[in-house]
């Protein structure tokens, strides 16, 4: 092949292709290939990437009289290519076929995800007849409401048999609890996390070529436990950070926290506290100290302090978890948590278009890991438990009130 004639009609071409349309362009295509000879639609193909079948059917238009048309079209009315979901009508329902085994539904959202990729659904529709690439596949899967998402961990165990009862039981004390204008939380620990110049998963802008330096090995004992506790219905936060254990009564004190700076001052007027909590951890409905902590809070602050937990293996329902935890870990990805300020600011420093705005505060108190709570202190305990699961859901009332 000629490079120095390929060069000379792309140089052409690249001049001529803004002022041309579809019809024209492959009209002088298929002049340059006549005028050039034998071989020449070789030659003007690889010079413009226009296919020889294009060139061929320039060719015959030159044979053939042109018939204007006065809407200004290049094509006659309903030429061009036809959708693939019209040639093949059944090309969807094939499609919606091979994802359907694989598809579940997300607890957040609508949108629906499949585990096959568009190769593989790709080349097994070719396999079945319909001439499809992997692109098409994709946009297809998105006009139908699916994305490509990654795992949730949503699964924690055997689903209990009461499961949605209680997550009905729990909104309607939420509600009831709203409506009269009284605090509603949900309480959380969010993973412990490690202090010091160590690499922190996401990325954020830098000068190109200047990556934050970090420790190779990311060893290191000084760890923080971020205690969340979330006002459902003002949509602020309120975040402890403790530097010792995770015990329930760094979870306690954490709520103590939040009433005096922030709780109290919007419900000044509250005589009943409704806390939404996990079935496990520090706060779990069969820790007794969490029990014996709360009841010392309720005792100090006159209020009446009910607790719903969500049932076993639904902690990631928690509002907790798509409200404060992954807003924190976007706000600080990237960047190494070098200390407790840092972490403190990054946290108090966290926001979202809907108006979530949380505050932060150190708590370098020391908490006693493994601390046993006796029998006589738990039946001192002025608790009052619901007739459904009692267990999950129960109120504590100060004894001074009895």
């Amino acid at each position: 092949m000629d490079n120095t004639l390929v060069n000379s009609v792309r140089e052409k071409y690249v001049a001529l292709e803004t002022f041309l349309n579809e019809r024209s362009k492959r009209i002088w295509a298929s002049v340059e290939a006549k005028a050039l000879g034998r071989g020449g639609k070789v030659l003007v193909s690889a010079a413009t990437n226009l296919s020889r079948t294009t060139i061929n059917r320039g060719i015959r238009e030159l044979n053939q009289p042109f018939e204007s048309t006065t809407d200004g079209r290049t094509r006659s009315e309903g030429g061009g290519r036809k959708r693939l979901t019209e040639q093949a009508p059944k090309l969807i329902d094939k499609l919606k076929e091979l994802v359907e085994d694989t598809t579940c539904g997300d607890p957040e959202t609508p949108l629906l995800w499949t585990c096959k990729s568009t190769r593989q659904l790709s080349e097994t529709l070719n396999d079945q007849g319909y001439h499809i690439g992997r692109q098409k596949i994709s946009e297809l899967l998105s006009d139908l409401g699916y994305s490509l998402q990654g795992n949730r961990k949503t699964m924690e165990g055997d689903c209990h048999p009461d499961r949605d009862k209680q997550f009905r039981y729990l909104n309607r004390r939420v509600q009831l609890f709203q409506r009269h204008s009284q605090p509603v939380i949900s309480v959380d620990t969010k993973k412990k996390e490690l202090i010091g110049n160590f690499s922190n998963k996401g990325k954020e802008w830098r000068p190109k070529g200047k990556p934050q330096q970090t420790d190779a090995h990311d060893f290191g004992k000084d760890r923080v436990n971020p205690y969340c506790i979330y006002d459902q219905t003002a949509n602020v936060g309120w975040v402890s950070v403790g530097t010792d254990y995770d015990t329930a009564e760094f979870a306690v004190e954490s709520i103590r926290r939040w009433w005096r700076k922030m709780g109290l001052l919007r419900y000044p007027d509250a005589k009943h506290l409704l806390v939404t909590a996990d079935c496990g951890g520090s706060n779990g409905y069969r820790v007794r100290l969490w029990k014996v902590a709360l009841q010392a809070l309720a005792d100090e602050t006159g209020m009446r302090i009910s607790v719903c937990h969500f049932p076993p293996g639904t902690s990631k329902w928690n509002k907790i978890e798509h409200r404060i935890f992954c807003h924190i870990s976007t706000n600080w990805r990237g960047k190494p948590l070098t200390s407790h300020e840092v972490v403190v600011n990054l946290i108090g420093n966290t926001t979202t278009r809907e108006g979530l705005s949380i505050q932060a505060e150190l708590d370098t108190n020391e908490y006693r890991k493994g601390k046993k709570v006796s029998d006589e202190e738990i039946s001192s305990l002025n608790i009052r438990r619901a007739r459904f699961h009692g267990e999950w859901n129960y109120k504590i009332i100060p004894k001074c009130s009895t």
